[in-house]
């Protein structure tokens, strides 16, 4: 660094070995050329940012007239035509202890055959509310996740040729099979939670090592949100449902508190994912070549 009439200069040594080759001086040229680019950069942020949220700003007021139309014509519609009959053809077909036998078996077995439970998951929410109806599918859950598990370990070939073909979600599969104890109940856990087909993971799981307990465990830890979320719906369901059919409005109270725990559950929900889903991505192993099966 030089001093030059009162002026500073930034200057670079270059060279090789000991002997140092000509001196790179960034005067006022290209400090006032830093500062540009610095200050265009500043301008391109600013610019992004205003965009990104005139677009939020456009979505969200979509989204306000999607859930206005919603609620003005076509929620009531779909009470009247869909919600409403099926409450009554269940109450009418069905006693509790039936009902409560069907949905038991439906989530029990559905993931067997590689059929969805949430729908039964919903009439067990819209029938028996929270308390009920949420040890009704936990318990189920436990057979739920352990028939195709047990089936799977039939299948073991078939599903590395499975792997093979999608390396990538068998990354992040394979992390459950590795590690301990608690390394395994949390990869599972994990993977229940993120969007990974749930349904798929029940028979893939068996082929990466992890042993039953870690793997049931981190299952009924897993798909606790899930549950909860289509408790809430069938819930909310049925009180539209009765306040529909009887031709009354909600009370102030009832919209705040049914629009708050929509919202909640939505936030929360998203949050869990996301966060899920980076921790997998953590998780997971760099090396493909890691074996499947021992």
């Amino acid at each position: 660094m030089t001093f030059d009439g009162g002026k500073v200069e930034s200057e670079i040594r270059m060279g090789t070995g000991e002997e140092y080759g000509a001196y790179v001086k960034l005067g006022e040229a290209g400090a006032d050329e830093v500062l540009l680019a610095s200050s265009g950069a500043g301008k391109g942020r600013r610019r992004r940012r205003f965009w990104w949220w005139m677009r939020t700003a456009l979505l969200s007021a979509c989204l306000g007239v999607l859930a206005g139309v919603i609620a003005k014509w076509v929620g009531p519609l779909f009470m009247d035509k869909v919600v409403i009959p099926i409450i009554n053809w269940l109450t009418s077909t069905f006693s509790a202890k039936q009902l409560a036998v069907i949905l038991f078996a439906s989530v029990a077995l559905f993931p067997t055959f590689l059929l969805p439970s949430s729908p039964s998951m919903w009439v067990a929410g819209l029938t028996f509310g929270y308390g009920f109806g949420f040890l009704l599918i936990i318990v189920a859950s436990v057979i739920g996740v352990s028939l195709p598990f047990m089936i799977g370990s039939l299948f073991h070939h078939k599903i590395q040729l499975w792997y093979e073909k999608y390396p990538k979600q068998a990354a992040i599969i394979k992390s459950a099979g590795e590690g301990g104890w608690f390394d395994q109940f949390r990869a599972v856990a994990l993977i229940r939670i993120s969007p990974f087909p749930y349904i798929l993971y029940n028979y893939c799981a068996v082929a990466t090592n992890v042993d039953y307990v870690p793997y049931i465990t981190g299952s009924l830890v897993g798909v606790v949100p899930d549950i909860f979320v289509s408790i809430y719906t069938g819930n909310l369901l049925r009180t539209l449902a009765d306040a529909s059919r009887d031709s009354q409005f909600l009370s102030p109270a009832q919209i705040v508190l049914n629009v708050t725990g929509f919202c909640f559950t939505a936030a929360s929900t998203t949050v869990i994912t996301i966060y899920a889903k980076k921790k997998l991505s953590a998780l997971a192993p760099d090396d493909d070549d890691l074996p499947l099966l021992k």
